[in-house]
């Protein structure tokens, strides 16, 4: 369980109401059906992140356009070391992303959710 802001959970709720096009595309062509649980909108300390794994530990946000100036980097790059300290790891896709390479992103979320459940996979005996 991880601390969180409590005023961020009324917050949170109107999010998932009010996911954008391209959250709705991951959430329900991908990630609602994933084979580790993943949450929309989770509170995590002071942030509401898109999506997260609990059993991975693996924030997943979509940035849109509103991200890519400076001041926005700067706040993200705070967010990503604070959730670092946690042991959560933040992967960050855009929205052309998700929509022109969503397969790639889907495959990237696959990869990074199975190295961080088993990060040291035995290997297969030989026949």
């Amino acid at each position: 369980m991880y601390d969180y802001n409590s005023y961020n959970v009324k917050f949170a709720r109107k999010l998932r109401k009010s996911m954008t096009p391209w959250e709705n595309k991951l959430w329900y062509q991908f990630l609602r059906g994933y084979e580790v649980r993943f949450y929309r909108q989770k509170v995590i300390q002071n942030y509401v992140v898109d999506f997260f794994c609990t059993k991975a530990l693996l924030a997943v946000e979509l940035d849109g356009g509103g991200h890519y100036n400076l001041q926005k980097e700067e706040q993200d790059k705070i967010r990503t070391e604070n959730l670092a300290a946690q042991n959560i790891m933040l992967i960050r896709f855009s929205n052309l992303d998700i929509d022109n390479n969503f397969y790639a992103v889907c495959s990237e979320i696959d990869r990074v959710v199975k190295e961080r459940i088993n990060p040291h996979p035995q290997s297969q005996p030989r026949s």
